[in-house]
């Protein structure tokens, strides 16, 4: 009996070392910057790993009034690609952190 107690102690402990490390990742991952562009590099906009939008650059030949809803969709397309590389790349950095374990609130 007071071997299993002393590997629920373990548990615990590693448990609380892994939900540190989490932390530090996910501060770490916050301070990084993800990109994407859309129109062949017409629009292109930047992240945070918090996912907020940190830039977006308009190359000024892709502005034609007459084509706004191009435009519109070009933004569109480079906002969600950063922000899908930043997505990709935190599940990607926990998942190793956590040995795949899956385990639930992690992500």
């Amino acid at each position: 009996m007071a071997g299993s107690l002393g590997d629920l102690g373990g548990l615990l402990r590693q448990a609380q070392k892994m939900q540190r490390q989490m932390a530090e990742l996910q501060e770490e991952l916050g301070k990084r910057k993800f990109d994407g562009q859309a129109g062949g590099g017409a629009v292109k906009a930047v992240v945070s790993g918090k996912r907020q939008l940190l830039e977006l650059k308009i190359d000024p030949e892709a502005v034609d009034p007459s084509e706004a809803e191009l435009l519109e969709d070009l933004v569109l397309t480079a906002v969600n690609e950063a922000l899908k590389a930043a997505e990709e790349t935190s599940q990607q950095e926990m998942q190793g952190l956590s040995g795949g374990m899956g385990l639930p609130g992690m992500m």
